[in-house]
């Protein structure tokens, strides 16, 4: 923050402003109406057109030829564009050059791209894209992780992270026990699918309209296929229709081509993928699988720790790096672990490359630990809470050797409120009593079996590479005290544009409606970063604060002129300014300013203290805060045919001092229900050939209203951060992702009862009817086999 504007952060009246009230999203009611502009809602260019990519239907093969005539003879085709037609770099990789916008010789999955055809309708470019006729070489495919792992089959060199001397703590452990996980990963499934519409400019210049969480990625990729200066190139996003990482990096690759078609044609060129292309093309959140060794005491408490994290990459390395970093970093989920030897290992499949998803590796890295736990309890006969209890870190202001509060990667835990968050769940939802009416029940039901669990959440935000965590932002104040803010990062319906419109708002006294957001725009704020790792709200309402704070700064002399009075009795509050005796309306205090030829605009930047993060050591201070929740859910289980249902969910949240109330319960409980789809509904699957079979919403199933629970209670936990973030308010993005780990272990303990809670069900993620029923199998033919006792 600009030192000069830190004197001026309380002149706002007490208990005034608009940050922290539950406002609706800005643009709800143009979303409701339809009148909200996408990228496709965008008015087109006389001349624009329209383009398709043509796939790949192997999974690894060389290309030895491909035949276009029927293609560019197709009705409406302008034009067939491949590899060879890009003026510049052939290539859309997020961190590594591995990922060409066009395969060029060889397709290393089904579904890549190869050209790109250009017509005058979306429909007769997408006709023509199936008329290719190619001859392939085929190769030896890898599709699992775990077959990667045996070739030894990577896209980047492993990552390995220790802490204590596990193999001794191990080897000492009263307790010790092996074991796998398979957890599958998910698509993002934004409403709004891939989009660009690239317009050439004048000179060399390109403007594109992109669905896409980071603009400045997009303008690089761009520059870069068309050999051109960042400058020349304009990437603009007024909203998307979802991302949930999605369109964090791989927006790229539509970008790119429709830019390449609009830059070689002179026209106005329009890219928009159909759902099965969507599917088929781009990257998921990565599946993992594990193979751990776990030594325990008696309490359940673990004294050593060792687990392979496998993922499934993809073809290229994408973020495959930062999303393994991540997990790597979530293992420890809530719980101190003193002795702890991880490895993880991105394989390199003949799939999609799997990219950014609302979580980015952080779920995959907690579940395992949470996977872990659950054995644990059912191993020494206890529940699963007093397990999860035992393993907490301990208090924030414990010191010495026995604190337990610092995380395996070096991060001394400083605002650790999750013992008080999850006893104060444990009695809101009623768990213990809960917990007694389901005994009775599955004791007198054969068939129908109910199962609780609680789970908890600690989840690290800040980006892990230290540099990205930064933003600009630009704050305009009209003469009629209207206010109009540009910032870096990107509305995709999670609220942004509302929160940094409330936050600006703070700082003028003003009502919300007198502020508003323009669109992301790379001419306005340079070198962005992504809207990701729940920093949005963090990184651009800081920027925009800063920007705002300024401008209030050299409006403070004009009041305190006009009032006649020193400048420290100034106060912003209601639209209007005063020194606690006349008042004067904002706009009237702009129109003064203006007069003598005060700056009315300014710009902000904000760039987040502290973070720094040792990538070769896997060791540092990453995480600018915690986020904390916990969630409790019952369910109830067919034994027979394998469905189920969630009765009741309980979440309580630590959001710090919300900006806004109403929309952090709605990221909340979106969060909890795409996370739910994730471990119990969303089954990817790809046949033997390596195509991706559920690549349409026919055969991938999302969450629909009928899975949501009846009874959802949903509540923020009183708690102020100890960071200095905005508002002192914590992000809401990832971390309700977490909390339907309780509906995952809700039905293990459901599946547990078939067995009197003696066999730990061997259940996959997603926990879909077939792998609730081979679980249940499972647990019948281990009883079966178990000796007798009396």
């Amino acid at each position: 923050m600009n030192k000069q504007t830190e004197p001026f952060m309380s002149l706002t009246l007490p208990g005034t402003g608009e940050a922290g009230k539950p406002q609706p999203h800005e643009s709800a009611i143009l979303h409701v109406t339809g009148e909200a502009t996408y990228t496709d809602d965008i008015l087109e260019l006389q001349g624009t057109l329209h383009a398709a990519l043509g796939l790949s239907q192997k999974a690894h093969a060389k290309v030895t030829s491909i035949e276009l005539s029927k293609v560019k003879a197709a009705p409406g085709v302008v034009a067939v564009y491949t590899a060879t037609d890009i003026p510049g770099e052939n290539q859309c990789g997020a961190i590594i050059h591995d990922d060409p916008v066009l395969a060029d010789g060889l397709v290393q999955y089904v579904g890549q791209p190869m050209f790109v055809v250009v017509a005058d309708s979306h429909d007769n470019a997408r006709r023509a894209a199936r008329l290719a006729v190619v001859a392939y070489e085929e190769l030896p495919a890898l599709l699992t992780p775990r077959a990667a792992h045996t070739a030894q089959s990577y896209v980047l060199p492993p990552m390995h992270l220790t802490r204590g001397d596990p193999a001794a703590a191990l080897a000492q452990a009263p307790h010790k026990f092996a074991g796998q996980l398979d957890v599958g990963g998910q698509e993002q499934f934004y409403l709004e699918g891939q989009i660009s519409y690239a317009i050439p400019k004048e000179g060399r210049g390109m403007h594109v309209y992109c669905s896409t969480q980071h603009p400045s990625e997009m303008q690089h990729h761009i520059a870069h296929v068309l050999k051109l200066a960042a400058h020349d190139v304009l990437v603009e996003c007024r909203r998307m229709g979802g991302g949930f990482g999605g369109k964090e990096s791989q927006s790229a690759l539509w970008a790119c081509a429709a830019a390449v078609a609009a830059a070689r044609l002179r026209r106005p060129v329009k890219l928009r993928a159909d759902r099965d292309d969507d599917m088929l093309v781009t990257g998921k959140r990565h599946c993992f699988a594990y193979d751990y060794e776990i030594g325990y005491d008696d309490t359940g408490r673990i004294v050593a720790a060792r687990i392979d994290m496998i993922t499934r990459a993809g073809f290229s390395a994408d973020l495959s790096g930062p999303v393994a970093t991540r997990a790597v970093c979530h293992f420890d989920n809530a719980y101190y672990l003193s002795d702890v030897d991880i490895h993880a290992m991105c394989g390199k499949t003949n799939t999609q490359s799997n990219t950014a998803f609302r979580g980015f590796g952080g779920p995959q890295g907690a579940i395992a630990i949470e996977y872990i736990l659950d054995e644990i309890a059912r191993n020494l006969g206890k529940d699963a809470l007093e397990v999860r209890r035992a393993n907490f870190y301990g208090a924030s202001d414990d010191v010495g050797p026995q604190a337990r509060n610092v995380t395996h990667y070096g991060q001394k835990v400083e605002d650790n409120v999750i013992v008080a968050l999850v006893d104060e769940l444990e009695q809101s939802s009623q768990y213990q009593q809960r917990r007694a009416e389901i005994a009775a029940f599955n004791a007198s039901n054969v068939i129908l079996k109910k199962g609780l669990a609680l789970t908890p959440v600690k989840f690290g935000i800040s980006f892990n590479v230290p540099h990205l965590n930064q933003a600009g932002a630009l704050v305009h104040v009209y003469t009629d005290g209207s206010v109009l803010v540009n910032h870096g990062g990107t509305e995709m319906g999670q609220g942004l544009n509302t929160k940094v419109a409330q936050v600006v708002a703070q700082v003028f006294g003003l009502a919300l409606e007198q502020v508003r957001c323009s669109a992301t725009d790379t001419s306005k704020i340079a070198n962005t970063s992504a809207t990701a790792a729940s920093t949005g709200s963090d990184l651009n309402g800081k920027a925009a604060q800063d920007a705002a704070l300024q401008i209030r700064h050299r409006l403070l002399p004009v009041a305190a002129k006009h009032f006649a009075c020193a400048v420290d009795n100034i106060c912003f509050a209601n639209g209007m300014v005063t020194d606690g005796n006349a008042t004067l309306p904002f706009g009237e205090l702009v129109m003064q300013a203006y007069m003598q030829r005060i700056q009315l605009w300014s710009d902000g930047f904000y760039s987040t203290p502290r973070v720094h993060w040792d990538s070769k050591s896997m060791t540092g201070h990453p995480f600018f805060y915690f986020a904390y929740g916990a969630a409790v859910a019952e369910v109830v289980i067919d034994t027979l045919t394998g469905e189920w249902r969630l009765l009741r969910a309980d979440a309580l949240y630590d959001a710090g001092d919300s900006l806004n109330p109403a929309i952090d319960i709605g990221q909340i409980e979106g969060g909890f229900i795409q996370g739910m789809g994730w471990l119990t509904t969303e089954e990817l699957w790809w046949n033997q050939h390596g195509k991706l079979m559920t690549h349409a919403p026919s055969t991938y199933k999302i969450p629909a209203v009928s899975d949501c629970p009846q009874d959802f209670r949903v509540q923020l936990f009183k708690n102020s951060n100890v960071a200095d973030t905005i508002h002192r308010s914590k992000a809401t993005g990832e971390p309700p992702l977490l909390l339907p780990f309780s509906v995952f272990f809700a039905l293990r303990d459901a599946i547990s009862a078939v067995g009197l809670h003696r066999i730990n069900p061997p259940l996959r993620a997603p926990a879909t009817s077939e792998a609730i029923l081979d679980a249940i199998e499972a647990v019948q033919t281990a009883m079966a086999c178990a000796p007798v006792t009396h």
